[in-house]
């Protein structure tokens, strides 16, 4: 049996798959691993885990970073896959009603569902739970329950009842609840759908902790696992590490080219180090890790339309990806931040009830701004000034006038602008503290961040410790490939400075 086969999401928020799928009255339950013969489409069979996890590459690379790996579901709800199996699952459960309505009652779905359940409970064992698996085996024993089916003796509620009190014993606490929830239901079918959702979460449980559990090792061998992957496609194709060459050839040059006029000129005086945020008046020599430091933000500005991405990042462009839309989303709810402090002034932003309010309100709508940026503004411009006004007048104070709530809806606007000055010196300052966490560490950068960043200290640690953790992990995976390369573009005297412990 495929034992962590369509196990849903640990999260509570992801709706909970249903066993068995439903076609002219077959009984399949849900976990089922279909035979090769089997020639049904994805709604007929729930995903499985080899379906969640591309190639033992990926797997590698995820597990490898050190952040709260888990297994999800592969088809959201709202898909049209989950549409699907959502109908064929409600289709199975009220065949199943039917059955056990019938007179005499047909035990026929009932059986196999209870044989699934064995098979799971006996999955969630451990290795010395040997008396428990006895028990198991004797209460859930598939012969002499199906001799029972045909004499009509099969007792549905008792068997329920034992296997609440067996996942009782397995469960992890943050599932007590859910088990405990339904000793109160006393449909038979209501009760064996619950249970089959209960086990799921309980199934997912088991897998991410024993994830979680062999994360050291896991961490350990996938540098060397995806390397020499990555060798053997190397040796096949020696130009593989073309785009990884023009890549880091751009970042040294940038970081020797003038710089640039913009609106906001950092100083020392806002970071955690001067020497890592301005490398270009730095009297430093370049070394490798300035060099990659950079070459890592660069990728936070990628030219979507730039096919040559780094062939060494190419697993994880779809998390710098990601990165980029969330520092995105950080500096438009930083911009709002700075721009409604500027009007409203520290009496409210004094108070952490109101700063929270006003984020959650902005990251509701800044999921929007990509799409529609002018709307999702416009909508936001005015809640944001409701929220003040509601503020200031709950607290007694004066309301904004009607001049300073026209200029505040109208600056609020106008960060859609795509040369917005406050967006493009927040922009700037995120950059910066990026690259602070590179080079001196996540918790070492938000000592001192940058102006109009401190009331986003909570994300801006999330996306950094992101960051860092992607490109620790792919420093180690390829750091003797870059060094490679960094010694055609770094001086033999300068490369003595910073060897390759800093990859």
């Amino acid at each position: 049996m495929d034992s962590i086969s369509n196990m849903p999401d640990v999260e509570e928020k992801v709706p909970l798959q249903d066993p068995g799928d439903a076609e002219s009255g077959a009984c399949e339950p849900e976990t089922s691993v279909p035979t090769q013969g089997d020639k049904s489409g994805p709604e007929d069979h729930p995903p499985r885990l080899t379906d969640t996890v591309i190639d033992v590459s990926k797997l590698s690379s995820e597990t490898g970073m050190g952040h709260d790996f888990h297994v999800k579901e592969v088809f959201p709800p709202s898909s049209l896959e989950g549409k699907v199996k959502e109908t064929m699952h409600n289709a199975f459960w009220d065949h199943l009603k039917e059955q056990l309505s019938a007179t005499p009652p047909d035990f026929s779905c009932a059986l196999e569902l209870l044989k699934e359940i064995k098979e799971i409970l006996l999955s969630l064992l451990l290795p010395r739970q040997n008396r428990l698996r006895s028990e198991i085996e004797d209460a859930l024993d598939v012969d002499l329950l199906k001799q029972e089916a045909e004499h009509g003796a099969l007792n549905v509620p008792h068997l329920s009842k034992y296997i609440l009190n067996t996942m009782t014993l397995l469960c992890a606490p943050v599932r007590d609840e859910a088990v405990q929830k339904l000793e109160s239901v006393t449909d038979p079918v209501r009760l064996l759908r619950g249970i089959f959702q209960v086990l799921g979460l309980m199934k997912m449980d088991m897998v991410n902790y024993t994830i979680q559990s062999l994360q050291p090792h896991l961490q350990e061998h996938s540098v060397q696992y995806e390397r020499a992957k990555f060798q053997e496609l190397l040796d096949k194709q020696p130009g593989l590490l073309d785009h990884t060459t023009k890549w880091l050839t751009q970042a040294a040059a940038d970081l020797t080219a003038p710089p640039l006029p913009g609106p906001d000129t950092p100083d020392s005086s806002g970071v955690a180090s001067p020497s890592p945020s301005e490398p270009v008046d730095s009297p430093e020599p370049l070394s490798p890790t300035m060099v990659l430091s950079q070459g890592f933000l660069n990728l936070l500005l990628w030219d979507p339309e730039n096919e040559e991405f780094p062939e060494t990042l190419q697993m994880d462009r779809a998390r710098l990806q990601e990165l980029e839309s969330q520092l995105h989303r950080l500096t438009v709810l930083a911009s709002v931040l700075l721009v409604a402090s500027s009007f409203s002034g520290n009496v409210l932003f004094g108070s952490p009830q109101f700063v929270d309010k006003l984020k959650r309100v902005t990251k509701a709508l800044t999921e929007e701004f990509d799409s529609r940026p002018e709307e999702a503004m416009l909508t936001l411009s005015e809640q944001v000034s409701q929220e003040i006004h509601q503020s200031l007048k709950s607290m007694g104070l004066a309301p904004l006038s009607s001049d300073n709530t026209a200029s505040l809806k109208g600056q609020l606007q106008n960060i859609a602008a795509k040369e917005n000055c406050v967006c493009s010196v927040i922009d700037q300052r995120i950059h910066l503290f990026l690259k602070c966490c590179l080079v001196l560490g996540v918790q070492r950068s938000l000592l001192d961040l940058p102006g109009g960043l401190t009331l986003i200290e909570a994300e801006l640690a999330e996306l950094g410790q992101k960051f860092v953790n992607l490109t620790r992990h792919n420093q180690q995976v390829f750091g003797p490939y870059y060094m490679e390369i960094l010694k055609t573009l770094i001086s033999p005297a300068q490369a003595l400075e910073t060897e390759v412990e800093s990859l």
